[in-house]
């Protein structure tokens, strides 16, 4: 059994320098019965913006905090010690700037022995410990109450996740063993495995509470009261703890090996057997079921120290430095001063894209928004769907009844275009064709002010284009959203030689308080993600129209590791658009891009292709076959060939992007495929992923990254 007490950590404050620390305030509290309760509130000094993280200097503190505690409660000061966090947030988990510091493999070790070390005493402290979960806990911070005696949640905490199988590592503070001991197998499963490799998705408080991960839930208004109130119940008896989902003999003996084994097989069909950090992660879950907890604290001790010195946790850091570091701080965004301030928004068009973009704007930016369609009971539909979506928040209780009408009457819809005289900011979102959008804004010009900013949703066509009747073609920028707009964080600003600071300045404000990362990219045929994501889709078309089965195809793919296969990607942003996106680069680079006339018949088509019942794209319909038949090849492609076509294929479009300067580096690349396209995070991203496929060397002769960032395939 390790003896976290004699181990030597002194090896780890070289890795502190530069740490934002999260120190650990203590206040004694007394409750109703009498009782002393020593709360412990984590804050890093900065707002909330700056998540406490969990550093090697935060942690020894910590641990000496959580030492002079015990002291007091063996000498009967206090009866009770609970953590909590700054406002908002409890903590987002180990400081990871600091763990890629960690050089060698027995550092890596010893990171994951300090939070054993010092989490540990939550559960050695004489008396009982409580975690009240008040907002953000990420990885180390959901530990920290996995490691308490109790937990209580705040209704409105933003997420509850273990996130570290998305990173390429595993839940190394004790998360592995505790969390299926304490939920049973099958939830875990899905807290620590499934969910990560879901895009890294995250636990509403609500469901981490049914999954039985807290033991009670109280609203933001009255959380510490409650939870101070509900500890105090615990500790006279008042109030009986029940575990319904902690698992007995019969769930361990039985249920377990068969919940591991269908895991695995499940994993190997969606991921392949490349990716460590989920297998590494099932084998934890799986021998959490037996053994002392000591046991599963060293197992998790090896496992991670294994992983933070591999290349796919290199490549990971990669791809976690673009999103948390260059996506915050935009390449090329002019100075937000210049930046127009936006009190009302248009939005031309009231279909489901336009609806989609007015709650957005109305939830984010509190503003009147002003929708508008060709006849008022399209208007009617967009406006009711608003509202409509407005109350499932309201239902969930992600809004309370005030928030929820205010939201309402700020939406306006109506087909007297004179409403947008007032608008700061309009938007687009009408058909897909350049002489449709020059149209619409042709008719909004003249009554718009003149400093009023015009943005056009297009997916691929040429922005200057459309802007090229304006009268003030620099007011006019390209703000393409994915699909679904609530969900997709990118949102890439196009940028024409006309476009003015002002305007663009504008979109990148607007953008982040949409809560949307942006990308400056030039205005390119398909911009970033569609351009690439044209490759992915043509290639695949190509290998179907030579003879390929689409199930055949689709398989062929999955070693890209994007979150679905071509022909399944093609139906989710539907064939029309997907249709109109490959003509657009057809007629572009006609020499690399594949399209065929047989797209837009297939288009017209209620269903194009059947799916199993995951989603997975098994074949065409009968009705597909029928537009297909006689222009289906018989030399089927092998999988090797169309893999290889597409990663050569990626690589020369990214290095001529960046030789047309789309892009002003890689990095913005590979950030608009992992926030647009869900490039894999266990990958790096695109290029690093290129380069080590060698399909880099074999379409230019080069890599990307020099040297080559190791990962999977590394």
């Amino acid at each position: 059994m390790t003896n976290y007490d004699e181990i030597d950590f002194s090896p780890l404050l070289a890795l502190t320098e530069g740490e934002v620390i999260t120190h650990a305030r203590v206040r004694d509290v007394r409750l109703a019965s009498g009782k002393v309760l020593a709360l412990v509130t984590l804050d890093n000094g900065r707002d909330h913006t700056r998540p406490n993280t969990l550093g090697p200097a935060t942690m020894t503190a910590l641990g000496e905090t959580l030492d002079a505690l015990k002291a007091r409660a063996a000498a009967g000061e206090i009866d009770a010690v609970a953590v909590t966090g700054k406002q908002y947030i409890l903590a987002a988990g180990a400081d990871l700037s600091d763990i890629t510091k960690v050089g060698s493999k027995a550092n890596a070790k010893l990171v994951a022995q300090l939070g054993h070390k010092v989490f540990g005493k939550l559960s050695t402290l004489g008396v009982p410990s409580f975690a009240f979960v008040n907002g953000l806990a990420l990885g180390g911070g959901l530990e920290i109450a996995l490691n308490s005696d109790y937990r209580t949640v705040d209704a409105s905490a933003a997420a509850i996740a273990l996130p570290e199988v998305f990173l390429g590592i595993i839940p190394g503070w004790g998360g592995a063993y505790l969390l299926p001991n304490l939920i049973g197998i099958e939830n875990a499963l899905e807290v620590v495995i499934s969910n990560p490799l879901k895009q890294n998705r995250m636990l509403k408080p609500q469901q981490a509470y049914d999954y039985g991960i807290f033991d009670a839930i109280f609203p933001a208004a009255t959380y510490l009261e409650r939870s101070l109130a509900w500890a105090d119940g615990v500790l006279t008896g008042k109030i009986k703890v029940e575990r319904k989902n902690q698992p007995g003999k019969i769930e361990r003996t039985v249920k377990w090996p068969v919940a591991i084994k269908m895991a695995r097989g499940m994993l190997e069909s969606k991921i392949g057997t490349v990716p460590r950090s989920p297998y590494v992660a099932l084998d934890l879950l799986d021998k959490a079921k037996s053994g002392t907890k000591e046991e599963g604290f060293a197992r998790e001790d090896e496992a991670l120290s294994d992983l933070v010195t591999g290349d796919q946790f290199a490549a990971s850091m990669y791809a976690f430095d673009l999103v948390q570091k260059r996506a915050n701080r935009p390449v090329g965004a002019p100075d937000k001063t210049l930046a127009k301030k936006v009190t009302k928004v248009g939005i031309i068009g009231a279909g489901l894209m336009a609806s989609q973009f007015a709650l957005l704007f109305v939830r984010k930016l509190r503003v009147p928004v002003l929708i508008t369609d060709l006849d008022q009971t399209r208007v009617d539909k967009g406006v009711a769907y608003i509202h409509d979506e407005i109350g499932k928040l309201e239902a969930k209780g992600r809004l309370d009844g005030d928030s929820a009408n205010q939201l309402r009457a700020l939406v306006t819809g109506t087909t007297d275009k004179s409403l947008y005289a007032d608008c700061d900011f309009v938007i687009e979102a009408v058909f897909e064709e350049v002489g449709v959008k020059q149209a619409v804004f042709a008719e909004i010009e003249p009554i718009i002010a003149d400093d009023a900013i015009l943005a056009t949703n297009t997916s691929s066509l040429s922005v200057e284009e459309i802007g090229a009747k304006l009268a003030h073609p620099e007011r006019l920028v390209g703000f393409h959203f994915f699909n679904p707009v609530a969900v997709m964080p990118l949102i890439e600003i196009v940028k024409t030689q006309e476009t003015s600071d002002a305007a663009l300045s504008t979109a990148f404000v607007v953008a982040k308080g949409l809560g949307k990362n942006a990308v400056l990219t030039a205005d390119a045929p398909g911009f970033v993600v569609n351009r690439l994501l044209a490759k992915v889709m043509g290639e695949a078309a190509r290998a179907v129209y030579e003879g390929t089965p689409v199930a055949d195809v689709e398989k062929a793919f999955a070693p890209l590791g994007l979150p679905m296969g071509p022909f399944q990607l093609i139906d989710l942003v539907g064939w029309k658009v997907a249709a109109h996106v490959q003509d657009t680069m057809a007629h572009a680079f006609p020499d690399r891009f594949y399209s065929n006339e047989n797209f837009h018949q297939l288009a017209e088509l209620p269903q194009v292709v059947e799916k199993d019942k995951g989603g997975r794209v098994t074949g065409f319909t009968k009705d597909a076959q029928k537009v297909l038949k006689g222009h289906v090849g018989t030399t089927p492609a092998s999988a090797e060939s169309i893999l290889r076509r597409v990663q050569d294929g990626l690589a020369q479009e990214i290095k001529l992007m960046l030789d047309e300067g789309v892009v002003p580096e890689v990095e913005d690349i590979d950030l608009c495929l992992i926030l647009g396209a869900g490039w894999p995070f266990i990958d790096g991203g695109a290029s690093p992923y290129l380069d080590r496929e060698g399909a880099s060397e074999r379409a230019f002769g080069d890599t990307f990254h020099h040297p080559v960032i190791r990962g999977i395939g590394g």
